[in-house]
Protein backbone atom coordinates (compact mmCIF):
# COMPACT_ATOMS: atom_id res chain seq x y z
CA UNK A 1 0.00 0.00 0.00
CA UNK A 2 1.28 3.94 -0.96
CA UNK A 3 1.85 6.35 1.38
CA UNK A 4 -1.42 7.86 2.26
CA UNK A 5 -1.99 11.47 3.64
CA UNK A 6 -4.49 11.65 6.23
CA UNK A 7 -5.94 15.27 6.64
CA UNK A 8 -7.04 15.76 10.49
CA UNK A 9 -8.85 19.22 10.80
CA UNK A 10 -7.76 20.42 14.58
CA UNK A 11 -9.19 22.76 17.11
CA UNK A 12 -8.03 22.35 20.29
CA UNK A 13 -7.21 18.41 20.28
CA UNK A 14 -4.12 18.16 22.65
CA UNK A 15 -5.65 15.88 24.85
CA UNK A 16 -6.77 13.83 21.28
CA UNK A 17 -3.98 13.56 19.44
CA UNK A 18 -0.95 11.52 21.00
CA UNK A 19 -3.32 8.39 20.68
CA UNK A 20 -4.78 9.46 17.23
CA UNK A 21 -1.31 9.94 15.04
CA UNK A 22 -0.17 6.73 17.35
CA UNK A 23 -3.15 4.91 16.38
CA UNK A 24 -2.47 5.66 12.10
CA UNK A 25 -1.32 3.22 9.93
CA UNK A 26 2.46 2.97 9.01
CA UNK A 27 1.97 3.73 5.63
CA UNK A 28 -0.03 7.17 6.70
CA UNK A 29 1.24 10.45 7.01
CA UNK A 30 -0.54 12.81 9.26
CA UNK A 31 -1.29 16.32 7.97
CA UNK A 32 -2.89 17.99 11.22
CA UNK A 33 -4.38 21.31 9.75
CA UNK A 34 -4.68 23.92 13.07
CA UNK A 35 -7.33 25.86 12.61
CA UNK A 36 -6.81 28.24 16.06
CA UNK A 37 -5.71 25.95 18.70
CA UNK A 38 -4.72 27.83 22.01
CA UNK A 39 -3.76 24.67 24.03
CA UNK A 40 -0.37 23.69 22.10
CA UNK A 41 -2.39 21.31 19.57
CA UNK A 42 0.06 21.93 16.76
CA UNK A 43 3.18 21.62 18.66
CA UNK A 44 2.15 18.38 20.09
CA UNK A 45 1.06 17.63 16.44
CA UNK A 46 4.73 18.32 15.14
CA UNK A 47 6.59 16.77 18.17
CA UNK A 48 5.00 13.40 16.66
CA UNK A 49 6.43 13.73 13.19
CA UNK A 50 2.91 15.22 11.93
CA UNK A 51 2.86 17.69 9.45
CA UNK A 52 1.48 21.10 10.92
CA UNK A 53 -0.35 23.84 8.42
CA UNK A 54 -2.44 26.08 9.57
CA UNK A 55 -5.71 27.67 8.47
CA UNK A 56 -6.92 31.02 10.22
CA UNK A 57 -10.21 31.00 8.47
CA UNK A 58 -12.59 29.00 10.81
CA UNK A 59 -14.34 26.50 9.84
CA UNK A 60 -14.31 22.54 9.20
CA UNK A 61 -14.64 22.98 5.06
CA UNK A 62 -11.81 25.21 5.88
CA UNK A 63 -9.26 23.20 7.34
CA UNK A 64 -10.04 19.97 5.19
CA UNK A 65 -9.75 22.09 2.17
CA UNK A 66 -6.49 23.76 2.92
CA UNK A 67 -5.55 19.92 4.61
CA UNK A 68 -6.26 18.72 1.08
CA UNK A 69 -4.43 21.37 -0.85
CA UNK A 70 -1.30 20.20 1.20
CA UNK A 71 -1.37 16.82 0.49
CA UNK A 72 0.46 15.02 -2.08
CA UNK A 73 -0.17 11.56 -2.04
CA UNK A 74 -2.20 10.35 -4.80
CA UNK A 75 -5.10 9.05 -2.24
CA UNK A 76 -6.22 11.29 0.75
CA UNK A 77 -8.09 10.31 3.91
CA UNK A 78 -9.91 12.73 6.05
CA UNK A 79 -10.59 11.55 10.05
CA UNK A 80 -11.61 13.68 13.01
CA UNK A 81 -8.71 14.57 15.69
CA UNK A 82 -10.98 14.27 18.52
CA UNK A 83 -10.22 10.19 19.28
CA UNK A 84 -13.71 9.61 18.27
CA UNK A 85 -12.40 7.44 15.74
CA UNK A 86 -9.97 4.70 15.26
CA UNK A 87 -7.38 5.52 12.48
CA UNK A 88 -7.11 1.86 12.03
CA UNK A 89 -9.94 1.65 10.24
CA UNK A 90 -8.87 3.91 7.39
CA UNK A 91 -6.99 0.77 6.06
CA UNK A 92 -10.31 -0.90 4.07
CA UNK A 93 -11.27 2.79 3.20
CA UNK A 94 -8.24 2.98 1.12
CA UNK A 95 -8.19 -0.56 -0.30
CA UNK A 96 -12.02 0.44 -1.46
CA UNK A 97 -10.59 3.07 -3.68
CA UNK A 98 -7.43 1.42 -5.11
CA UNK A 99 -9.78 -1.19 -6.14
CA UNK A 100 -12.02 1.52 -8.18
CA UNK A 101 -14.15 3.14 -5.70
CA UNK A 102 -14.07 6.90 -6.37
CA UNK A 103 -15.29 7.54 -2.55
CA UNK A 104 -14.98 5.41 0.33
CA UNK A 105 -17.05 6.30 3.60
CA UNK A 106 -17.57 5.62 6.97
CA UNK A 107 -20.53 4.62 8.56
CA UNK A 108 -20.81 5.10 12.20
CA UNK A 109 -21.39 2.54 14.50
CA UNK A 110 -21.45 4.35 18.06
CA UNK A 111 -20.24 2.42 21.41
CA UNK A 112 -23.03 3.29 24.52
CA UNK A 113 -23.20 7.01 24.97
CA UNK A 114 -21.11 8.09 22.53
CA UNK A 115 -23.68 9.95 19.75
CA UNK A 116 -25.54 12.18 21.43
CA UNK A 117 -30.02 11.72 20.42
CA UNK A 118 -29.32 15.84 18.70
CA UNK A 119 -26.68 14.87 16.66
CA UNK A 120 -27.85 11.08 15.60
CA UNK A 121 -31.42 12.53 14.77
CA UNK A 122 -29.41 15.06 12.44
CA UNK A 123 -27.47 12.74 10.72
CA UNK A 124 -30.73 10.80 9.83
CA UNK A 125 -32.32 13.70 8.33
CA UNK A 126 -29.72 14.70 6.09
CA UNK A 127 -28.72 11.17 4.83
CA UNK A 128 -32.97 9.97 4.38
CA UNK A 129 -32.53 13.37 1.84
CA UNK A 130 -29.61 12.72 0.01
CA UNK A 131 -30.73 8.76 -0.68
CA UNK A 132 -34.02 10.71 -1.62
CA UNK A 133 -31.49 12.19 -4.10
CA UNK A 134 -30.20 8.67 -5.16
CA UNK A 135 -26.51 8.62 -3.00
CA UNK A 136 -26.43 5.57 -1.22
CA UNK A 137 -25.32 6.61 2.26
CA UNK A 138 -26.55 6.45 5.65
CA UNK A 139 -23.98 8.88 7.32
CA UNK A 140 -22.39 12.33 6.81
CA UNK A 141 -18.71 10.87 6.24
CA UNK A 142 -16.50 11.64 9.12
CA UNK A 143 -14.11 9.44 8.04
CA UNK A 144 -13.65 9.50 4.39
CA UNK A 145 -11.00 8.16 1.79
CA UNK A 146 -10.84 9.13 -2.43
CA UNK A 147 -8.29 10.74 -5.02
CA UNK A 148 -6.81 13.96 -4.38
CA UNK A 149 -7.14 14.99 -7.98
CA UNK A 150 -10.79 14.26 -8.43
CA UNK A 151 -11.88 15.96 -4.96
CA UNK A 152 -10.23 18.44 -5.92
CA UNK A 153 -12.29 18.51 -9.18
CA UNK A 154 -15.41 18.45 -7.51
CA UNK A 155 -14.69 22.07 -6.69
CA UNK A 156 -16.41 22.08 -3.08
CA UNK A 157 -17.34 25.44 -2.10
CA UNK A 158 -18.41 25.55 1.27
CA UNK A 159 -15.59 26.00 4.29
CA UNK A 160 -18.36 25.51 7.18
CA UNK A 161 -19.87 22.47 8.43
CA UNK A 162 -21.71 22.61 4.99
CA UNK A 163 -18.49 20.79 3.41
CA UNK A 164 -18.80 16.82 4.17
CA UNK A 165 -22.54 17.04 2.59
CA UNK A 166 -21.79 19.26 0.09
CA UNK A 167 -18.99 17.07 -1.01
CA UNK A 168 -21.56 14.09 -0.82
CA UNK A 169 -23.93 16.08 -3.22
CA UNK A 170 -21.66 16.72 -6.11
CA UNK A 171 -19.85 13.46 -6.02
CA UNK A 172 -23.51 12.29 -6.88
CA UNK A 173 -24.09 14.11 -9.03
CA UNK A 174 -20.86 13.59 -10.98
CA UNK A 175 -21.63 10.01 -10.42
CA UNK A 176 -19.17 8.56 -8.49
CA UNK A 177 -18.99 4.57 -7.28
CA UNK A 178 -19.27 5.06 -3.51
CA UNK A 179 -18.82 2.93 -0.83
CA UNK A 180 -19.62 3.00 2.74
CA UNK A 181 -18.11 1.06 5.88
CA UNK A 182 -18.92 0.58 9.04
CA UNK A 183 -16.62 2.32 11.81
CA UNK A 184 -16.48 2.21 15.24
CA UNK A 185 -17.54 5.73 16.70
CA UNK A 186 -16.63 5.88 20.20
CA UNK A 187 -15.89 8.68 22.89
CA UNK A 188 -13.89 11.87 22.69
CA UNK A 189 -10.88 12.07 24.22
CA UNK A 190 -10.93 12.64 28.08
CA UNK A 191 -11.33 16.15 28.78
CA UNK A 192 -12.49 17.01 24.94
CA UNK A 193 -16.02 18.32 23.84
CA UNK A 194 -17.15 18.07 20.35
CA UNK A 195 -17.56 21.67 18.61
CA UNK A 196 -20.77 19.92 16.88
CA UNK A 197 -22.39 17.09 18.48
CA UNK A 198 -21.10 18.29 22.10
CA UNK A 199 -24.64 20.67 22.56
CA UNK A 200 -27.68 21.22 20.86
CA UNK A 201 -26.59 24.35 19.94
CA UNK A 202 -23.66 23.35 17.94
CA UNK A 203 -25.93 20.65 16.15
CA UNK A 204 -28.45 23.12 15.24
CA UNK A 205 -25.72 24.92 13.76
CA UNK A 206 -24.05 22.69 11.72
CA UNK A 207 -27.53 21.15 10.60
CA UNK A 208 -28.31 24.83 9.48
CA UNK A 209 -24.99 25.07 7.34
CA UNK A 210 -26.22 21.95 5.80
CA UNK A 211 -29.43 22.74 4.96
CA UNK A 212 -28.28 25.39 3.32
CA UNK A 213 -25.89 23.53 0.98
CA UNK A 214 -29.09 21.21 0.27
CA UNK A 215 -30.87 24.63 -0.81
CA UNK A 216 -28.57 26.06 -3.55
Amino acid sequence: MERTDVVLPCLDEAAALPSVLAGLPGHCQAIVVDNGSTDGSPDIAAGLGAKVVHEPRRGYGAAVHTGLEHATSEIVCFLDADGSLDPRELVPLVEAVESGADLAAGRRVPTSGAWPWHARAGNVVLATLLRRQGIPVHDIAPMRAARRTSLLDLDVTDRAFGYPLELLIKAGRAGWRIEEFDVTYGPRAAGTRSKVSGSVRGTARAVRDMIGVLRR
